[in-house]
């Protein structure tokens, strides 16, 4: 699934021209100081913020073209975004927090936790389906977070410092997870880190803000 995004992004005065087109199965780094425009892009493409001008299109679809008045609702975005906040919900378990995004797009509940099972197992958290989040380490829940992005089998995923939040330990094995996660994952991948170590391990093109 290609990825294309040529134009300008930006949020409250602030703007940079970014032009790329990423292939399936490439990953795309993203690199650049604070206040570079990382996270805006990451939000651009999710559809959390406009782009100013140009055109993003993922596999053929417009996404948005401001002056062609194009625009894809964030929810209709073959697009999964994983944050360095992880953003679980405390109130639920493991699995109802993986499974979430299936119930909304309107699968059934025997059927979404059977994904959901699946996708636990394949990031290592096969026996935690019932556990509550807030009894989860920094790395399971981040672990949990990409489960609840793969189950929706996006078209794009993206990924925003996913490891900041996480002691060093943790950040090696979730590496090392993600790493065999993108040799499966058909489509494209957007990582933002500050951590070359992440750049060298993972990504096969950077982008220097």
């Amino acid at each position: 699934m290609n990825l294309s995004l040529h134009g300008i992004v930006g949020r409250e005065g602030f703007e940079r021209t970014i032009d790329f087109d990423l292939q399936p199965g490439e990953v795309l780094a993203i690199t650049g100081a604070n206040g570079s425009g990382k996270s805006t892009i990451v939000h651009t493409i999710a559809g959390l913020v406009p782009l100013i001008d140009g055109v993003l299109s993922c596999n053929g679809t417009t996404w948005d073209a401001p002056k062609q008045r194009e625009w894809v609702e964030p929810e209709d975005r073959s697009c999964a975004v994983v944050f360095q906040d992880v953003r679980l919900f405390p109130h639920m378990n493991v699995i109802a927090n993986v499974s979430y995004g299936l119930h909304a797009r309107g699968t059934k509940k025997r059927d979404a936790h059977g994904l959901a099972t699946e996708v636990l197992s394949q990031v290592g958290l096969a026996d935690f389906g019932h556990r509550k989040t807030t009894e989860l380490s920094g790395g399971e829940r981040q672990r949990v977070a990409l489960a609840r992005a793969l189950v929706l089998k996006p078209q794009v995923l993206l990924l925003d410092e996913p490891f900041a939040a996480v002691d060093a330990e943790s950040r090696h094995g979730l590496r090392a997870l993600l790493g065999e996660v993108m040799r499966s994952f058909g489509g494209s991948t957007i990582l933002v880190s500050h951590d070359m170590a992440d750049v060298e391990s993972l990504a096969s093109a950077r982008l220097a803000l």
